[in-house]
């Protein structure tokens, strides 16, 4: 049966000018679904992804990579559901598709936009994750931006995140000879060691990253793949090698900040060590997507490469699962679980 409404989060309040988010900005409501027109979809969407870069559309400030959330209006991001009723001559009724109507449990969508995905050939959950955007991220980072060399020594701050566990792992596959990186808390610093491949890491909340980063890279840093900015990227250019390599994905530390954080001075460490510091959003990279899936798909059937990842359930628990993502809670990539009669 084709529902005619479907509950979906909203947006009630936005964080004070370099303050956080909290639950109380966010209201889960039961909202009239559309009737699908031509070209259209209506789907059940199994799970959905929180990702850091939300909390920059929290704001009226640049801080995106889409647009800015609205008052009142629905939140919305990358989601996996499965098609209920099909008005497009390409996608059938039962097909799974990744899409952006995220943040509610049915939506309707214009065909156009889906991506269907095989669901068969690896878990619905990774396909928002290690071969989604986050992988994909990871993927584009080292071997286009980051230009990943044989041999290279490569750090990678927020490494039990989403987009930092699968560069980890993607960087050794790809032929790095050292892989570090940082998070917070012991626990996860001994995860990435322990279980996801890395030769060391530093717990930033208990050593400063300006002593963390020499200790673990002696010899220099040639990649550096930043998601955090602030302290992180300071004390990875005074460690870059001569000609190395700055791949900037994101910087969280900056999201709920509205002043400067660091000095721009410590830039002459580029100038002195003939860096290259590149930004990089990964839509621009799309070119490489055919080669992603096919090497990560193979990656994961023979088990060189996990679908790392921290699931919270139901729509209620969305907003938390977001805001504690925020605070670092989770390992891998962060889902919510929209209709638990599916494994993600």
């Amino acid at each position: 049966m084709i529902p005619t409404s479907t509950r979906i989060v909203t947006l009630q309040a936005r964080p004070e000018p370099g303050g956080d988010p909290s639950p109380d900005m966010f209201a889960v409501e039961e909202r009239p679904l559309p009737t699908p027109g031509d070209g259209q979809l209506v789907l059940r969407n199994i799970a959905m992804s929180v990702d850091p870069s939300m909390r920059g559309r929290l704001d009226l400030g640049e801080k995106q990579y889409t647009t800015n959330f609205q008052i009142d209006e629905p939140l919305d991001g990358s989601a996996v559901g499965q098609v209920l009723a099909s008005n497009h001559p390409d996608i059938a009724v039962g097909d799974v598709v990744r899409h952006r109507a995220g943040w509610r449990d049915h939506a309707v969508i214009d065909g156009a936009t889906a991506y269907r995905v095989d669901a068969d050939a690896a878990p619905v959950g990774a396909w928002l994750g290690v071969l989604g955007q986050t992988g994909f991220t990871a993927w584009a980072g080292l071997k286009r931006v980051g230009e990943l060399h044989d041999g290279d020594t490569v750090f990678i701050s927020a490494a039990a995140g989403a987009v930092g566990s699968a560069a980890g792992r993607f960087a050794r596959l790809l032929g790095a000879a050292r892989v570090v990186g940082s998070a917070g808390g012991a626990a996860k610093v001994a995860q990435l060691v322990n279980e996801l491949g890395y030769d060391d890491a530093m717990d930033y909340r208990a050593e400063d990253p300006r002593d963390g980063v020499p200790r673990l890279a002696p010899d220099g840093i040639d990649l550096y793949f930043d998601n955090v900015g602030g302290p992180h990227l300071v004390a990875a250019l005074h460690n870059m090698s001569i000609g190395g390599r700055v791949a900037l994905c994101g910087m969280i530390s900056q999201y709920s900040s509205d002043g400067r954080g660091q000095d721009i001075n410590h830039l002459i460490e580029a100038v002195l060590r003939r860096v290259t510091i590149r930004g990089f959003i990964v839509r621009d990279h799309e070119d490489m997507r055919p080669e992603f899936e096919s090497t990560v798909a193979g990656w994961l059937r023979s088990g060189e490469v996990e679908a790392l990842q921290t699931v919270t359930d139901g729509i209620d628990h969305a907003v938390e699962a977001f805001l504690g993502m925020l605070r670092g809670g989770n390992i891998g990539k962060a889902l919510v679980r929209l209709d638990t009669d599916w494994e993600v």
